[in-house]
């Protein structure tokens, strides 16, 4: 099964400000090292993003923290078509652009489940499932991917 990760992840790994859900990422991360586990290239500078203006960390440190989560997982890159994909869903589901652009990068690369605490647990899009990984109760499809 192939699982893509949204920025929130990956910031509460690297530290952001809650260490119970860093806890919990890191968990589920390591869990899931080894199997196919995507991050769209948008995911990788909103990483950046926050590191930097949030969280107020070096550009260099940063930097990277990017490069390390892409050689840990498999980046994906954002076509036109996902771009496109993306409006329909601010238009039908009323979906950030920023999301959608990642949902739809997820959807393309043939992932089944995009874990995320920012977008609505449970959603379904095009066989993609959103996960929350932070909630109490795991989705059966992390259960899964995590046994």
């Amino acid at each position: 099964m192939r699982v893509a990760v949204d920025t929130n992840v990956l910031v509460y790994a690297h530290g952001g400000n809650d260490s119970e859900r860093q806890r919990v990422a890191l968990d589920v991360l390591d869990a899931l090292a080894g199997k196919s586990v995507l991050v769209p290239v948008q995911v990788l500078g909103e990483l950046f993003n926050v590191l930097t203006r949030k969280a107020h960390w070096s550009k260099e440190a940063a930097r990277d923290a990017v490069l390390a989560v892409h050689d840990n997982l498999s980046p994906i890159d954002t076509a036109y078509s996902a771009l496109i994909s993306a409006t329909d869903l601010c238009l039908d589901h009323g979906i950030s652009i920023w999301d959608a652009v990642i949902l739809a990068t997820a959807a393309d690369a043939g992932c089944r489940m995009l874990l995320s605490e920012d977008m609505q647990d449970g959603f379904v899009w095009r066989g993609l499932v959103v996960v929350n990984p932070f909630v109490a109760e795991r989705h059966p499809l992390l259960e899964a991917a995590l046994s």
